[in-house]
């Protein structure tokens, strides 16, 4: 892992993700399947070496149910 700090975390909801699993394919690290083959985080900081590949993943998603968020200093997270 990187000495960099994390940029983004992901956001992902739930009640709009159909199962499609773009997200985990192109990304595993980040995203995961349940038994349903919905998407859910183990953990939302997005490591600064993942990104681009976190980013692609959100992209890839048809139901736009994930996305990324800068993570900053006024909203009191990471």
């Amino acid at each position: 892992m990187s000495s960099e700090k994390a940029r983004f975390q992901v956001v992902a909801d739930r009640s709009r993700c159909c199962g499609y699993g773009l997200c985990a394919a192109i990304c595993p690290s980040i995203y995961k399947l349940d038994a349903d083959g919905l998407v859910y985080l183990d953990d939302n900081i997005v490591p600064p070496e993942l990104e681009e590949e976190a980013r692609e993943g959100a992209a890839a998603c048809p139901a736009e149910a994930i996305w990324l968020e800068d993570i900053t200093p006024e909203t009191g997270k990471a």
